[in-house]
This record gives structure tokens, sequence and C-alpha cells, in this order.
């Protein structure tokens, strides 16, 4: 198997370029599927989730050109075909092409979706949505059948503001007859970002960014350009990197105030950062204050940045409560931690971290995405040589990771691993 090596206590220097965000891509590439015509996507991701998308596309028949960071998508000779769990299970993002089939074809047969094991994640918010559309739901042997003689706009309540419910019923919404309004919406930047791609098609939608989202029903989507928007989360980690082992690091091509509840925190620990209009600058201070964290939706700090903040506040003078208020499993990295020499304890839905601590290599498994990148971290300012396993779920979500940061100094490949 494939693991990540790296030797810490390098100080990092120089430009990290962010690229385009993963939780972008997975809704953008799907969201082209709803057009009558050629549509183009731009800044797309180097990651593996990209990949999986593909291989959907293939399936389907959907026929694309893509050139590095450029993909054109063009579905003219797309068929509608179950979508069994050897392809839908492999990220979690597979749910979007339920949304879409619904819309081109009135019917889909999905497996319910893969991705990091951080918690129940249920996608009954979505399955409310459509049948609110006017959908009928049959389960058959770990498959969901979706199927509507004709969508009809409706007012939709969601019980939680979830991103992915929000677009998939924005999806399933644009050509439904009639109004649909989706009440307590999520907010999030990416949101936004694929509604303007769909109103770029012809796409009749208002108030994405806001709790009231508000679909007309159209006939037609034309062709469309759209670019994938800076990945906030890649960014917010090496922003934390920096903050932990870097020496004038800038975060370049990013969008400072989709990290606003990040910048805060750091600034309250006592980082000092440089913000200019498209990048951030930031040096290790020698004294950090523990604080407190607290997940929530967008605004608030995001969930998929609690885990690399636990490694910093392992680094932190004092003591700090993380409080997890999205996924009731997003801490099984701190029993890595602790391996390296961490003081956490987690109890239920919190982790309390006594700090400073100093921390040592040693043989762990990233057993999430985000799990991995805060395993990254702690590696980078660990004394000796860390092995990362498990390494596929940090190549779903970051883009040439090891190319990135060697760049700015740090001691980090890719192994074969027999352990």
């Amino acid at each position: 198997m494939q693991a990540l090596e790296i030797i810490g206590e390098n100080t990092l220097s120089g430009v990290i370029n962010i690229g385009g965000a993963k939780n972008d891509i997975v809704s953008l590439m799907p969201a082209a599927l709803l057009s009558d015509e050629a549509c183009s996507i731009h800044n797309i991701p180097q990651i593996d989730d990209v990949n999986a998308i593909l291989s959907i596309f293939t399936f389907l028949g959907v026929t694309y050109n893509r050139q590095e960071e450029q993909i054109v998508i063009n579905n003219q000779s797309m068929e509608n075909k179950p979508i069994l769990e050897n392809i839908a299970g492999k990220f979690r993002a597979s749910y979007y092409f339920m949304g879409v089939l619904l819309t081109k074809f009135k019917s889909v047969e999905i497996a319910l979706p893969g991705g990091c094991k951080i918690g129940s994640r249920p996608i009954d918010l979505h399955l409310k949505g459509f049948e609110a559309l006017g959908a009928k739901i049959k389960y058959s042997k770990g498959q969901v059948n979706i199927n509507a003689e004709e969508l009809v706009g409706a007012e939709i309540y969601l019980d939680f503001p979830s991103v992915g419910a929000t677009i998939n019923i924005m999806f399933a919404s644009v050509k439904a007859s009639g109004k649909t309004i989706i009440d307590n919406a999520a907010r999030e930047p990416e949101i936004v970002n694929v509604a303007n791609f769909l109103i770029k098609m012809g796409a009749k939608i208002s108030g994405a960014g806001t709790s009231t989202i508000i679909i007309e029903g159209v006939d037609y989507l034309r062709s469309a350009t759209h670019e994938v928007i800076p990945d906030r989360i890649e960014a917010g980690t090496y922003l934390i990197m920096g903050a932990l082992i870097g020496k004038e690091l800038t975060i370049n091509n990013i969008i400072p105030e989709h990290l606003n509840s990040l910048i805060l925190k750091l600034q309250e620990i006592g980082a000092k950062l440089v913000i200019n209009q498209d990048s951030i600058t930031i040096t290790a201070a020698d004294y950090y204050k523990a604080c407190d964290i607290y997940t929530a939706v967008y605004p608030g700090f995001p969930t998929d940045l609690q885990q690399p903040f636990l490694t910093l506040l392992t680094q932190c003078h004092g003591y700090a409560k993380i409080e997890e208020n999205i996924y009731e499993s997003r801490f099984q990295n701190a029993t890595y931690l602790n391996e390296m020499g961490a003081k956490i304890k987690v109890e239920g839905h919190s982790a309390f971290v006594e700090g400073p601590s100093k921390l040592f290599g040693a043989s762990v498994i990233a057993t999430d995405l985000r799990a991995g990148a805060c395993l990254v971290l702690a590696a980078l300012i660990a004394k000796g040589t860390t092995i990362i396993i498990d390494i596929e779920h940090i190549l779903r979500g970051y883009e040439k990771i090891v190319e990135k940061l060697s760049a700015v100094g740090a001691n980090i490949k890719i192994i074969d691993y027999q352990g």
C-alpha cells in the first residue's frame, strides 16, 4: 500500500497556490449535465473525487474533453442507468446525480453514497425535498429508486441547512413547473457558485447565499462557461500549517472572506497574519494561547477545519475545548495525535486539549480526509519520522499535496509501505 512519509521540524517558507474547491467541483460537474447544450468548467482541481465523477460520466455515456484545469462536458448521448455501489460508493457527492437524473429523466436508481466515515450523514433531507416536488421513493437492496411523473414546484423547509440537500433540491427544481422555495437553506459559498453556474445557463434562481432560495422552473438551459472557486478548506488547512511551522508562508489564490471564522480564531490565539485581496501571509508565533472551537454551518467555524485546528491546539498554552456540532464521529484523529504525544480527551461530541505538547513521529492512520490533514500537520511539527497510511482519503481532497508542501520546504514523499 501507499503511505506518506514525513520527517518533521522543517520550517516552511514560500508560496502555496490554492486550487479549485473540492466541495465546489463535485456539484458543478453534475450541474453541467442539466444543460441542454455543452458546458465548460475552469480551475478544475487535480483530485481523486474528480476522477470518480468522470467514471460516472463514462458509465452514463457523457462525453468530455479534459485538459489540465479545464473540462468541456457534453451530455447529448447521456443514458439513464442504475448507478451501483461500486461506482456511487467511491465518494459522498455521488448523491448529486439523484437531482440531475431526476430532472433529466424523471427517474433515477442509485446506490447510497460513499465517502468518509465521520458520522451517519443521512440523505433524508434530499429525499424529503424530492418528495415535496412530486417524486416517489423506494428502497431496494441498497439502492434508492426515485420516480416522478412530473416535478412541480413546492415550498420546502430543511430541518437542517444541509449543503448537499440544498444543491440537490436546486437541481431537481430548475426545470420543475412553477416556483420552488427552499427555506432554511445552506449558505455556503459553494452553493452561491453552483447557483451562478445555473443562472448562466438560464435558470431563474434568487437568494443563493441566504437562508431562502427561490427557483422558478424553466424549460431549457443553454451552454455556459464557469469557474471553480478557490478551495477554502485547503487554504484554511495550510493557514493552520503556517501558524504551526511557517515563516512568511503565503497562501495564494484565496477569497479571505470565505475564511473569516478561521482568521478570527487564528487572531484570537495570537497568530499574526498579513491579509491581502487574494492571499494571506503567516509566520509561526513563539506563543499561542488556547481557545475554544464550536463548529457550525457557514458562516460559522467549518467542521472540515476542526480536525486540522486540533493539531494547532496541541501547541497552544492552556486548556481548549472543541465542540463538534455537525458530525458525530469526527474525533478519530485524536487517538493518533495522543500516540504522537498530545494530551486530548474525547467525551461525546467534545474534545478537551491540554497544551502545549511535544509531538513525536509515529505510524498513524488517516481515517478520513480531514483527519488525514490533521495528521499531516502533526507530522510536520513532530520530531522524527511519521508514516501515514490510508492516504487515499487525503488524495481525494488535497490537490498535489506532496508537490505543494515539498516546494515550501517540507520533507514529505509517498512511499510503498508494507507494515
